[in-house]
């Protein structure tokens, strides 16, 4: 395969559970060394399709061609060349770092000496090179989850797919995890990545797939889907004590926005030129943010901001 061959390809990918379409028409594709972020509220088809992708859930129709190999078909030999970095940790309890990657990697018919000689250089991209005899029990949950990152690179995988691979940490592990991605993609290691966090696909993704119950709404790279889908400019309005007094705000500006939206407490006014906002401010003791418009309020503004049940 050359480095310029899809590492993944997905046409027409569909999947139903009884009269409910899951995964409705996706089709991916995914080269070497760059990131696929897959976005979606909860019940959007994600962990399914990515489940269909690894040969793990039969699918309905469509066609998955993983590591160049059809699936299901081919699919155990194709992911020999993925790692996968689950949800939720299922790292062994009972083993220290060193033994969780060496047991992993005979999954993958390394040799014993092949292994050993691989845990160090894994550890120490890890950060964990200090934490190498340690239980699984005593590491933190950023350590955790960057031994499951490590775990998932033991047999120098082409593609690395990674489900939701923060959640529940840290600032500071984050940006770690996310720094080990990057350098990771420089090496021409492909990655499709599926997150809640915005920042996190602004930062990693060459490409962004935005999912709605099974089916593909958006589709672009960072800036093109926030310069194609979104005003420019978003102007936050903070309620105060005086909700009447608000409220006329609120109605006196809404001509000036090109939309208005209001969630809780806080009124999104979407605009191209802020200024005429910031003259009728003036003044006035309302507190409010002026800002440029990010994925998420693209995310948001394409699948809603009701909160979606599992």
């Amino acid at each position: 395969m050359s480095h310029e061959q899809a590492l993944l390809e997905v046409t027409a990918l569909t999947k139903r559970y009884g009269e409910q379409t899951v995964v409705d028409g996706l089709s991916l594709t995914l080269p070497a060394g760059r990131c696929l972020t897959l976005l979606g509220p909860n019940g959007a088809g994600k962990t399914t399709t990515l489940r269909c992708l690894l040969g793990f859930t039969a699918f309905d129709s469509g066609e998955i061609r993983l590591a160049g190999l059809p699936v299901p078909e081919r699919a155990r030999e194709a992911r020999a060349s993925v790692g996968v970095v689950p949800q939720a940790d299922n790292l062994d309890p009972d083993f220290t770092c060193t033994e969780n990657l060496l047991v992993y990697a005979r999954y993958f018919g390394l040799s014993r000496r092949e292994a050993r000689a691989r845990v160090p250089e894994l550890l120490s991209f890890a950060g964990l090179a200090h934490k190498a005899d340690t239980l699984v029990p005593d590491l933190s949950g950023g350590m955790k989850r960057r031994l499951t990152l490590a775990r998932a690179l033991i047999h120098r995988p082409r593609l690395l797919v990674l489900d939701e691979p923060t959640t529940g940490l840290d600032p500071q592990a984050r940006h770690l995890i996310w720094e080990r991605l990057r350098q990771l993609l420089r090496e021409g290691i492909a990655i499709l990545l599926t997150t809640h966090f915005m920042e996190e696909a602004e930062r990693l993704a060459d490409d962004i797939v935005i999912m709605d119950r099974g089916r593909k709404i958006a589709e672009g790279t960072p800036h093109e889907l926030i310069a194609r889908e979104i005003e420019p400019n978003v102007v936050e309005l903070y309620a105060g004590r005086d909700e009447a007094a608000f409220a006329a705000l609120v109605t006196r500006l809404r001509p000036l926005f090109s939309r208005m939206e209001r969630s809780g407490e806080t009124v999104f006014g979407y605009c191209h030129d802020p200024a005429p906002v910031l003259a009728a401010l003036e003044g006035n003791p309302q507190r409010y943010l002026l800002r440029p418009a990010n994925l998420e309020d693209v995310f948001l503004k394409l699948t809603g901001r009701e909160q979606r049940e599992e």
